[in-house]
This record gives structure tokens, C-alpha cells and sequence, in this order.
């Protein structure tokens, strides 16, 4: 009896260390509320974006152990809604390791404020301006810059957001000025990717000034294919398996003898699309580096021309959806910049 009560007594003590041991490896208890901005999304895909800093197989991990959603255990496509509270169980240092901090860099406001309401904002963005960020230019962006005029009006608190910050849903490269819309919130933000997605429910017109005669409408539907490496964009036949399907519709508005005005609208959304298709069809954009006839580039130069005349000038919404419903059959316009129109003035009369 003895050596049993013993035995009985070294179990019940090992197993002691080893819950202690694995209580200590769990860590301690961690809770995040949702909130308006947070709900309607997956549980995993919203943990990824606030366990930013964890690799995919830990967050996965983190919901088959250590996570329950109101008090229960929740599998990862549950969709979470506001006001749930999901308990999560790990050591400082996990948490320390996996949630990043966000932070809004200051950059002095350079874009103009087209339209805005409580749900999105429409920029104008000048040229030299990245929408995003690169690895060359983080801090000037017009992200940052919408995000800290937007803190600065009380209305964007980083440090109160669990995984949204105000985004943007069409992008302009540095040197092509004119409309970015941005969503404010987490659900105008999904509303409007999907609407830009669809590509039935928005048009985006665009204004180039273009080397040559340009006399008649065009429909271009060259497939494109871009060069990661390089950046650079080119024109392929159908039967490339990594051309992707892109259609650009051209209408001229001014035919001057050299130049000439054109208004391109996109049907797909391609990097250099508008670019790469009117080069593609002998009409490259006036003072286009990467794209646009050398010899005429230079004579631009002259003139103090040195990158795209190329301009996004209107936004044309169709029927949307809440709780952006009172925004359909709007039309968002944006004169191009003063440059643009001077160019513009001499090169096609």
C-alpha cells in the first residue's frame, strides 16, 4: 500500500509540473474586442493582418490551440462579428514578435481633397508622387499622406485600430496625376475594391497627350505581360500563357498635326496599361521614358516636358451598394495641372 500511495503520489506531482510547464508555455491571456472596422471578416484572414509579424503556419496554430472566439473554441473560417471577444493565450514575447505596431509616417500634404464624406475620400494627386510606398521612397507617400491628414482630423487613430487603416482602391503611378479614391472605413473600403473589381459599376477616364495624328476611336485588347524584374510592361499575343487579358478604349478629342489629345478609359486595371497600348498602336505618350519615342522626348525636354502627360481626369459611379448607395450616378472630375494644360496648348495647335 505504501509503495502504491507513492506512486500514486509521484504521478499526481509529475503531472502537476507538467500542466504548470505547459501553462507557463501557453502564456497569459490576451483579449481583442471587434469592432465596426474588424467585423464581417474571416477569423484567420483577420488574424494574419493583426499577427502581422507570425508566419502563416503559427497563426493557424495559434486557432487549432491557443484562441477561442466568446468563450469557444472557433474554426478558421468563422466570420466574426462586432463586438466578439477573442481570447488568445501566449507569452508576452509571442505577442511582442507577432503584433506590429502601426504607424503613420508624417509627410507634408502635397494631394488636393476632391471629394470627401464620412465613408471615402477622393485625392488629387500630383505628379512625382508614389501612391504606395517602394523600397526606395516609404515616408512621402500618398497613403502616409492621407492617413495623417486624416489622423490629423481625429477621424484615423492608429493606435486604436486593430488591422484597418485608410487605403486606396485605384493607383496612379508617380508620375501620372489626377483622382485616387480611398476608403475611410473598413466597410467602404470593401464596397469600393469590389466595385473597382467588377469593373461594372465605376468608369475611370483618362486624359493623354500622345505623339502622332490620332484621327479615330480605338478598342485595344492586347494581352500584357510585365517583367517583375525590370517593371516593364509589354504587348503579347493571346496565346501567351502569362499575358494577362487587359482592354483600353481610346477616343480622340484634339487631332493636331503632331500631337494630339486623347481620352483613354480603362475596361481592366494593368500596370502602364493606357501607357503600353497607345505606344503598342504608334501614339506613345508625350514625354513617356519608358515608353515614348526618344527623339520626341528630347524636343520635350526642351520645353521642360520630362515625364507622361497623362492625367486621371473623372470618375463616373454607377449604382452602388450601402452604405455607399447615395454616391451612385456621381461624377468626380479633375482639371488637369497646369503643366498638362500648357503642353497641351502648344503642342496641339
Amino acid at each position: 500500500m505504501f509503495f502504491s500511495h507513492t506512486r500514486e503520489a509521484m504521478v499526481y506531482n509529475i503531472m502537476r509540473c507538467i500542466q504548470k510547464d505547459r501553462s507557463k508555455e501557453r502564456g497569459s491571456m490576451f483579449t481583442i474586442r471587434i469592432g465596426e472596422n474588424e467585423a464581417g471578416q474571416r477569423l484567420d484572414r483577420f488574424l494574419r493582418k493583426y499577427f502581422a509579424g507570425a508566419p502563416l503556419s503559427a497563426v493557424y496554430r495559434i486557432i487549432r490551440r491557443d484562441l477561442k472566439v466568446n468563450g469557444r473554441r472557433a474554426k478558421e473560417d468563422t466570420v466574426l462579428a462586432e463586438g466578439d471577444e477573442l481570447s488568445v493565450y501566449l507569452t508576452d514575447a509571442q505577442m511582442a514578435e507577432f503584433v506590429k505596431p502601426v504607424r503613420v509616417r508624417e509627410a507634408k500634404r502635397t494631394f488636393r481633397i476632391i471629394y470627401e464624406d464620412e465613408n471615402i475620400l477622393i485625392a488629387g494627386k500630383p505628379k512625382g508622387l508614389l501612391t504606395h510606398g517602394d523600397a526606395k521612397e516609404k515616408r512621402n507617400t500618398l497613403v502616409n499622406q492621407v492617413c495623417g491628414y486624416l489622423q490629423s482630423r481625429g477621424e484615423y487613430d492608429p493606435a486604436r485600430e486593430l488591422t484597418f487603416s485608410p487605403a486606396p482602391v485605384n493607383r496612379l503611378d508617380r508620375n501620372t496625376t489626377g483622382l485616387v479614391v480611398f476608403g475611410k472605413t473598413a466597410e467602404a473600403l470593401r464596397v469600393l475594391t469590389e466595385v473597382i473589381r467588377n469593373r461594372e459599376q465605376v468608369r475611370k477616364i483618362y486624359l493623354a497627350l500622345v505623339s502622332g495624328r490620332l484621327e479615330e476611336e480605338m478598342r485595344i485588347t492586347d494581352p500584357l505581360k510585365k517583367d517583375p524584374k525590370t517593371n516593364r510592361v509589354t504587348v503579347t499575343d493571346a496565346e501567351d500563357p502569362s499575358g494577362q487579358p487587359a482592354e483600353t478604349l481610346i477616343r480622340p478629342v484634339i487631332t493636331g498635326e503632331r500631337f494630339s489629345l486623347a481620352e483613354a478609359e480603362l475596361i481592366t486595371g494593368r500596370t502602364h496599361q493606357i501607357r503600353v497600348h497607345l505606344a503598342s498602336r504608334g501614339f506613345p505618350i508625350a514625354g513617356d521614358a519608358a515608353y515614348g519615342d526618344p527623339g520626341v522626348n528630347g524636343r520635350l525636354r526642351k520645353m521642360n516636358i520630362r515625364s507622361q502627360l497623362l492625367h486621371a481626369c473623372r470618375l463616373e459611379f454607377g449604382s452602388l451598394p450601402a452604405p455607399l448607395e447615395y454616391l451612385s450616378g456621381k461624377v468626380f472630375e479633375m482639371q488637369p495641372p497646369g503643366p498638362f494644360q500648357k503642353a497641351q496648348k502648344e503642342l496641339t495647335e
